[in-house]
């Protein structure tokens, strides 16, 4: 049997399929991180093709490069290690000159963190206290400006107006449409106060850093596992190949375009028949369960998995085939390793997701953003469009890996996980220790 822990092994293994696909060898190099021992970076392969956004890992100056023309298009080269932190934390602390406007006169200055929603739960239990708690501990007389824009683009435009006014001296901010947040950049920028794009990149705006994970790479992940499941389902009657729905992001998040180019890859070349696929608005569970509903009517007895861009979006499309009746659900992919997800994939209804460790994003961007107050120049792992970006490594995660990296990461307890409901796929899992 086909396991994850068996496709990362591929991916890392020069000459696999994702080597040959993308035309050049496996590059990888693991790093821990020095602020949490819950993962350790995972090794994956690729490689920047025709037209590629990325370009080669900074090096010392390439800030100050940025004025002249970016590079366009996209792609993707491997960036490994949840420790891209661990660059950050060398290096003098020494208070430099900070931006425009100012604090409190007790403060060393503020720091203003601008999420998108609240529909995806990382955001408010894992990225807001995680950037906190290391604001705090790095800077003690710093502030952090907190705002949660709930999905509106208008709101978050304001929160970004209101904190600039407070005389916030860093602005770090997850997009809800990148498109519009060009604006904020461009208000930032006229207060001289440096933006760091979280989590979402923002094309075409003048950002002076970009902290995320690596979006195409987390779609090939979800490809290439539902590829796996795919074929080891049995042949479909008739030798008709299999047919997928594919259940994409906001078409507001560009990170939505970097995962469906992530599978897409993943699909190339394979005997798998897409059906049909969706944009999901706001990355609605909602809008995915009515959109699932429809296709479920008019592909009746057709759709053999579906491709689902992250874990919210996976249980909508699991509630719409329960609700149809099908049972065993066929193979769902998934993205953010959320309590409920897991929990899905020791029953069998979700077959994976891609844990992103958001505690360490947002360390990493929390420990950026006090350097940049202070008038420091980090090194960075990677230039995206002439930005200087950290990116964090994923890691794919089926029912055989939950114990090495959501327990043992720390991600979640046992006993969050195995509730009375869960307990026996805990036991099947062994997770818990069956009764004597």
């Amino acid at each position: 049997m086909t396991t994850l822990r068996g496709i990362a092994t591929a991916l890392r293994r020069p000459g696999s399929a994702a080597d040959r696909s993308a035309g050049s060898p496996a590059v990888g190099t693991a790093v821990r991180s020095p602020y949490s021992a819950a993962q350790a970076g995972a090794a994956q392969a690729g490689a920047a093709g025709p037209g590629s956004r990325r370009t080669e890992p900074d090096a010392p100056g390439a800030a100050d490069r940025r004025a002249g023309p970016r590079a366009r298009g996209r792609a993707w080269q491997v960036i490994v290690g949840l420790a891209v932190v661990a660059g950050l934390a060398l290096g003098g602390a020494a208070c430099g000159p900070r931006g425009a406007g100012g604090a409190a006169e007790d403060s060393e200055g503020a720091i203003a963190l601008l999420l998108p929603e609240v529909k995806t739960a990382r955001y408010e239990t894992a990225d807001r206290p995680a950037f906190a708690g290391v604001v705090e501990r790095r800077c003690p007389d710093c502030e952090v400006y907190y705002a949660n824009a709930d999905q509106d683009a208008a709101i978050q435009q304001q929160q970004a107006e209101s904190m600039l006014a407070r005389g916030a001296d860093v602005l770090v901010l997850d997009a809800v449409d990148a498109v519009a947040a060009v604006s904020i950049v461009q208000q930032a920028e006229r207060y001289g106060v440096p933006v760091i794009a979280y989590d979402r990149f923002i094309a075409d705006a003048d950002v002076d850093y970009y902290v995320s994970f690596d979006s195409e790479l987390i779609g090939y992940l979800q490809g290439t596992a539902l590829v796996a499941a795919l074929k080891e389902r049995a042949p479909r009657t008739g030798g008709d190949p299999p047919g997928i729905l594919l259940v994409h992001g906001s078409p507001t998040d560009p990170n939505s375009a970097e995962l469906a180019a992530g599978v897409d890859r993943a699909l190339d070349g394979e005997d798998i028949e897409v059906l049909a696929e969706y944009d999901t608005p706001d990355w609605s569970p909602d809008k995915a369960t009515d959109w699932v509903e429809s296709q479920l009517t008019q592909y009746a007895g057709r759709v053999d998995g579906i491709y689902a861009a992250n874990d919210a979006i996976a249980g909508g499309a699991i509630a719409a085939m329960k609700a149809a009746g099908i049972e065993p659900v066929p193979p769902v992919t998934g993205q953010d390793g959320e309590l409920a997800a897991v929990q899905r994939i020791l029953t069998g209804d979700q077959y994976m997701t891609v844990y992103k460790a958001a505690t360490e994003q947002a360390r990493t961007a929390a420990e950026l953003a006090v350097r940049v107050l202070r008038g420091e120049s980090p090194r960075t792992t990677a230039v995206i469009d002439g930005v200087p970006s950290l990116l964090l490594a994923p890691r794919a995660v089926g029912v055989n890996d939950i114990e090495r990296v959501i327990v043992n990461g720390g991600v979640h307890s046992v006993d969050d996980i195995c509730t009375r409901y869960y307990e026996d796929a805990c036991t099947r899992a062994g997770l818990l220790q069956e009764a004597p």
